[in-house]
């Protein structure tokens, strides 16, 4: 009982997020009513109040939710996981908007009285943890800084979207990100590795395989020979 009452309240979250996300993405902090955002959800204000403190604190959550929509979708290594990430990060603003909102309001939170690094400081850990793993598999030309690094690809992604949102509505964001490795990758990278990693629109496909494939087994249920 305890278990199925807890699952409820994580699916209850999870509903909340995604339609504050949804409400985010298209109004912004300012227009995203409390009413407007519970509409979305199907659900109460006790509902929403039991899981965030307030409006600021539902954007925040969505805000330090960006991670969770790629990272889990990846199980490539070193510096090709570190590429994979800001190739699914480019498609991805495409397609979901609690990554979407993310972005946004992490551009726009001094507008709504919030001054928060931690979205921008989580994915520079996650990018110096790749270039890290990179280093101990000797991926990484000598001299170069994991951490530095992953910091600078993090700021070369915040202005890139920028710029990509206002030129293309981010249609232009894959070249763009494949355009920046192939001007950083022979600075940073030995050249074997140089030669070695997949960049572009197709590697997406490839690095998000697995993951797709068992989301869809999960989604499509045990086949018949494991519920005989």
């Amino acid at each position: 009982m305890a278990g199925a009452k807890q699952e409820r309240a994580v699916q209850t979250r999870e509903t909340l997020l995604q339609a504050a996300a949804e409400v985010f993405d298209e109004y912004g902090y300012a227009g995203a009513s409390i009413n407007r955002i519970l509409k979305r959800a199907g659900l109460t204000a006790g509902a929403l109040y039991f899981h965030f403190e307030s409006k600021e604190g539902l954007a925040r959550a969505v805000m330090n939710s960006q991670p969770d929509t790629i990272v889990p979708w990846l199980d490539s290594k070193g510096l090709q996981r570190l590429v994979d990430i800001t190739l699914v990060w480019a498609q991805r603003l495409q397609l979901d908007p609690l990554l979407r909102a993310g972005v946004r309001l992490t551009n726009e939170q001094t507008s709504f009285g919030v001054r928060d690094a931690s979205p921008y400081d989580e994915w520079a850990g996650i990018m110096a943890e790749c270039l890290h793993d990179a280093h101990a598999r000797g991926e990484l030309q000598a001299g170069v800084d994991p951490d530095e690094v992953g910091e600078f690809v993090v700021e070369a992604c915040t202005g890139m979207q920028m710029y990509s949102a206002v030129a293309s509505g981010r249609a232009d964001l894959m070249e763009r990100v494949t355009r920046m490795w192939r001007l950083m990758l022979p600075g940073i990278a030995v050249p074997a590795i140089v030669a070695r990693i997949e960049v572009g629109a197709d590697r997406v496909r490839t690095a998000t395989a697995a993951a797709t494939a068992a989301a869809s087994a999960a989604a499509t249920g045990p086949g018949p020979e494991s519920a005989s």
